[in-house]
């Protein structure tokens, strides 16, 4: 794993897509896994880890619909979880997290960062791309706290009619 994971900012995304991926995987909420014996690869447990996973958890539908979206020809659950995690942290981040600071480009190259160290081959690549159009969207097709009246649907049919027939 590479040292750059270790890090600040980063090494609290690392840590939150581990707890991400461990409710995914148990397929447990994501507070029994806080509430329980996690496993982290660094501690202790940054609290903007809890922040993001938490937050990612919380509006998971909203990602998930933003990202089927964005990754039209992938199936969310044939994704490595590894890489969907790291999708929805980083939708996240970038479309809910408005009092932060964080440009939508270094939540993108962190992303690629983690997929190298957490993902396949070809994760760090996929990653990138699916962010980066993801930033082709506005916040009528992806959802937003600025926007929180955009239910799961909407966002969908919005999406089906940029596809068209």
């Amino acid at each position: 794993m590479s040292l750059k994971v270790y890090r600040g900012r980063t090494l609290a995304r690392s840590q939150a897509l581990q707890l991400l991926f461990q409710a995914e995987a148990t397929d447990s909420p994501l507070e029994r896994v806080l509430e329980g014996d996690f496993l982290i690869s660094k501690g202790p447990l940054d609290p903007y880890a809890l922040e993001l996973c938490r937050g990612a958890y919380e509006h998971i539908d909203r990602i998930d619909c933003a990202l089927r979206s964005v990754a039209k020809n992938w199936d969310l659950m044939r994704m490595p979880g590894a890489d969907r995690n790291l999708l929805r942290i980083a939708v996240y981040e970038m479309r809910f997290l408005t009092d932060e600071e964080v440009s939508d480009a270094i939540v993108i190259n962190e992303a690629v960062e983690l997929a190298k160290a957490y993902g396949t081959d070809q994760s760090a690549s996929f990653v990138n791309g699916v962010l980066a159009h993801s930033l082709d969207y506005d916040d009528t097709h992806l959802p937003s706290v600025l926007h929180p009246s955009a239910s799961v649907v909407p966002a969908a049919l919005a999406a089906a009619k940029l596809v068209g027939p």
